[in-house]
């Protein structure tokens, strides 16, 4: 029999590897977005790597501006053992679109920061 606390991690390291809070990882686990794998006799959740995976992926789709449920379908196209899925080729553009955007705003970000930095030096 294999010993549990090698596969699965409680969920400080899991926030830890994620870069998402403890807040985040649980509100992901009531919506049904990333449930553990596990919980010990205690509640507390226990986590495996495939869970970790999942909530990168997550960590990715939210900054895009998609729904929870559109998120959940992405992660069903992203965790699918076969071939393309159906709405994938939406979600594809809807991804470019919402990174276009993000893009733009880092591009203001970064010109907004010269125009501080050049008032600064003079």
């Amino acid at each position: 029999m294999q010993d549990k606390s090698l596969s699965t991690m409680q969920i400080g390291e899991v926030a830890e590897r994620t870069h998402l809070s403890l807040r985040t990882i649980r509100h992901y686990d009531q919506v049904g977005l990333a449930p553990p794998s596990a919980r010990t006799e205690g509640g507390f959740r226990l986590y495996t790597e495939a869970d970790v995976q999942r909530l990168n992926h997550i960590r990715r789709i939210t900054p895009l501006g998609f729904s929870l449920e559109e998120t959940a379908e992405v992660l069903s196209i992203l965790e699918a053992d076969d071939g393309p899925r159906e709405g994938l080729s939406e979600f594809l553009e809807q991804a470019r679109t919402a990174r276009q955007k993000l893009a733009r705003k880092l591009q203001q970000a970064d010109e907004l920061i010269d125009a501080l930095q050049q008032r600064q030096q003079s």
